[in-house]
C-alpha cells in the first residue's frame, strides 16, 4: 500500500467513526455540511449502465461513479411510473400512503400537486441552511398550483414543471422558477434547443453559484424517456457507425426516428456525459470530497415508442417493464459516492427504496426523521456498518393503473397480484427472488403461510386513498 492509498483508508475509516446518525460526541468539531446531489434518470432500466452489464451503451462517467462509490444490486423505485415514484423519493412514504399514486392528470398537462406544507427532501434541506435546486421534470403539481417546486422546498427551479411537457426534447417553453422561458424555434417539437442541454448547464450554474454554501441539487433528467430525440453529434454518430440493423420508428404522438436504436444508445450516453461534466466541476471547484452524489431511475425501461428493451437487454433476466410491479418495472440502478465516507468500489445487496432517501438524508444532517416515514436510513451501510443496518421487514407498492396491482417484498419472498379493481380476492402469485428472479415460478401453493403473511401485508400496509381507490370493495363504495 501506498502513502496515498493509506492516507485514502486511514481518512475513510475516520469518517466511519464519527459517522452522521450513528455517533455523537458533545467534544467533536462540527463537520462541514457536506453537499447533495441527486440524479435521477427517466425510465432507464436495470441493465442500461455499464457498472450493471450493459453492453451496448456507453456510460464511463456513471460507471466511474460506481468504481468510486457503491452499488446497490437491490434497490427500488416508488412506484412503476413517473409521477408517483417521485413522490415517494421526494415524501418517504411508500405507495400505500403516499398522496399521489399513479400518473394522474389535472388538466394543462400537469399533474396532481403535493398539498400545502408537505415535508419534502428539499425542505429537509431548506430547514438546515441549504441552497436548493431543481433542474429536470417535476410532475408533482403545476406552475399555478401548490406544489410547484418553489413551493416544496426548491429555492430554484428549472425545466418541465409537467410531464406531458417533458415528452419532447425540444419544447415550445420551459419553466425557471415562476418564470415561462418561451422557445419559438422549437417548432413541432424540433429546434435547436434541446432541453437536456438546457437543464445540465442550468445545474452546473447552480453549482457555482453556490460553491460557497452548502447545497442539496435534484437532478431529475428526461433522458431516456420519450421521444427519440437527440442532436446530430459526435456521439450519436459513433453508435450509427455501428451499423445497427434499425426499424425506423414512425412517432405517432410522439417524435419518431429513421434510427431509433442509436438515437436512445445516444441519449443515455449524452446523459452521461452530463454525470460527467457535473463531476469534473466539482472536483474544479475543490468540492469532490464535501459532496455526496447519488444516482438512480424512477422506474424501468418503457415498453413504447420504439425502444428496443430486447436488443439492448435492458432489464437483464427480469420480469415486466415500466408499468408493471415485477422486477423490470421497479428494481432500479442506485450508486452513492461519497469520497472519505464511502468505501471505493463496493457493492451490497441491502434491500432498500426511495422512499429510504429522505431518511438517510436526516442522518446526512444529523436531522430527526418525520414520524410518518414508511423509510428507513441505509446510511450504515454507505458507511460500511452493516451490523447498524436497520432491514425492512417489507417493501410494499400498490399502482391503481396498469391492471390494478400489488407488490410486496418480504426477504426473498415476492408477493404480487392485480386485477384488484375487478376481482375482490384475486390470487397471489409467489416467487422467491433468490433461486428465481425472473419470477417464471408461483410457488403459492408450496407456501401457504408465506401467501398468508404476505396478504395480511397487503391489506395493513394500503391506506384508501379517495383519489387513488385500489380495491374492489372501494369502487363497490363510490358506485
Amino acid at each position: 500500500m501506498n502513502r496515498r492509498e493509506f492516507l485514502k483508508n486511514a481518512a475513510f475509516a475516520a469518517s466511519v467513526a464519527a459517522a452522521p446518525g450513528l455517533t455523537k460526541s458533545a467534544s467533536a468539531k462540527p463537520a462541514k455540511k457536506p453537499n447533495v446531489i441527486y440524479i435521477l434518470a427517466d425510465d432507464l432500466g436495470y441493465r442500461e449502465l455499464g457498472c450493471y452489464g450493459q453492453e451496448k451503451i456507453r456510460t464511463p462517467y456513471i460507471d466511474k461513479l460506481a468504481e468510486q462509490g457503491m452499488k446497490f444490486t437491490n434497490h427500488y423505485c416508488g412506484q412503476a411510473v413517473c409521477a408517483p415514484s417521485r413522490c415517494a423519493l421526494m415524501t418517504g412514504k411508500h405507495m400505500g400512503h403516499a398522496y399521489v399514486r399513479n400518473n394522474r392528470p389535472v388538466g394543462g398537462g400537469y399533474q396532481l400537486p403535493l398539498p400545502e406544507g408537505t415535508t419534502t427532501i428539499g425542505t429537509l434541506f431548506q430547514k438546515h441552511g441549504y441552497k436548493t435546486g431543481a433542474m429536470g421534470k417535476w410532475g408533482l403539481g403545476g406552475p399555478d398550483s401548490v406544489g410547484r417546486p418553489n413551493n416544496q422546498g426548491f429555492d430554484h427551479f428549472f425545466g418541465n414543471i409537467g410531464q406531458v411537457q417533458a415528452h419532447w426534447y425540444y419544447p415550445p417553453y420551459m419553466y425557471r422558477n415562476t418564470t415561462k422561458i418561451e422557445y419559438p424555434e422549437n417548432k413541432k417539437h424540433t429546434g435547436n434547443k434541446y432541453s437536456h442541454d438546457l437543464m445540465e448547464k442550468e445545474a452546473l450554474d447552480f453549482i457555482k453559484d453556490n460553491k460557497d454554501n452548502p447545497f442539496f441539487l435534484y437532478l431529475p433528467f428526461i433522458i431516456p424517456h420519450v421521444s427519440l430525440q437527440v442532436p446530430d453529434d459526435e456521439i450519436l454518430q459513433s453508435y450509427l457507425d455501428k451499423g445497427w440493423e434499425e426499424k425506423p420508428y414512425k412517432g405517432g404522438h410522439y417524435t419518431g426516428s429513421d434510427t431509433p436504436k442509436a438515437v436512445y444508445a445516444a441519449m443515455i450516453t449524452r446523459m452521461d456525459r452530463s454525470v460527467g461534466r457535473v463531476m469534473s466541476l466539482l472536483s474544479e471547484l475543490g468540492l469532490e470530497d464535501d459532496t455526496l452524489i447519488m444516482f438512480s431511475s424512477d422506474n424501468g425501461t418503457t415498453y413504447c415508442c420504439g425502444v428496443d428493451y430486447e436488443f439492448f437487454n435492458s432489464v437483464g433476466d427480469f420480469r415486466g417493464l415500466k408499468g408493471s410491479l415485477y422486477e423490470g418495472g421497479i428494481r432500479v440502478p442506485m450508486i452513492a459516492k461519497w469520497p472519505g465516507r464511502i468505501k471505493p468500489g463496493t457493492t451490497t445487496d441491502h434491500i432498500s427504496a426511495f422512499w429510504d432517501v429522505l431518511p438517510t438524508m436526516c442522518d446526512v444532517l444529523n436531522a430527526d426523521k418525520p414520524a410518518d416515514t414508511d423509510g428507513i436510513s441505509f446510511m450504515p451501510i454507505l458507511l460500511g456498518k452493516p451490523e447498524h443496518q436497520k432491514p425492512h421487514e417489507y417493501l410494499y407498492w400498490e399502482f391503481p393503473s396498469y391492471g390494478f396491482q400489488q407488490a410486496v417484498r418480504m426477504g426473498d419472498w415476492k408477493g404480487y397480484r392485480r386485477n384488484l379493481k375487478k376481482d375482490p380476492d384475486p390470487k397471489l402469485q409467489l416467487y422467491n427472488l433468490k433461486t428465481d428472479p425472473s419470477e417464471q415460478n408461483d410457488v403459492a401453493d408450496q407456501h401457504p403461510e408465506v401467501v398468508k403473511n404476505i396478504e395480511t401485508i397487503m391489506k395493513e400496509a394500503h391506506t384508501p386513498s379517495e383519489k387513488f381507490p385500489l380495491l374492489h370493495e372501494e369502487f363497490q363504495k363510490k358506485a
